[in-house]
């Protein structure tokens, strides 16, 4: 498993298509799996879960963002998870940290435009 988490600045909506369009289109076995949003007050959040397959490690591998908004100040926590072949314990993680440095440069290319 690996994790990546950053706060920012920006449009909510913005970053949220910003971010899905970048994981969806950055691979082609990359797919949308499910998503969840909800509101409280001014509050927002969003949580999606995509999946790819991994050609280096031979296996699939998902990723969670979390995405939590208030006004123009974003957070967002982006785990990836599955992608080893091991059955007692994690090996061949090459396939999470490429999943998770595509987010992190989906992240990153936003922030630096905002």
């Amino acid at each position: 498993m690996a994790k990546y988490e950053r706060s920012l600045t920006g449009d909510f909506d913005g970053f949220l298509n910003h971010l899905h369009n970048a994981i969806t289109q950055g691979s082609a076995s990359a797919s949308f799996e499910d998503g969840s949003d909800r509101t409280l007050g001014q509050t927002r959040l969003a949580v999606r879960v995509y999946e790819r397959y991994s050609m280096a490690g031979g296996n699939r591998v998902s990723l969670n963002i979390s995405v939590l908004g208030h006004a123009n100040q974003i957070f967002v926590s982006a785990i990836t998870s599955g992608g080893s072949q091991a059955l007692f314990f994690k090996i061949n993680t090459w396939g999470e940290s490429t999943f998770l440095d595509q987010c992190i440069n989906a992240i990153e290319s936003y922030a630096a435009r905002a």
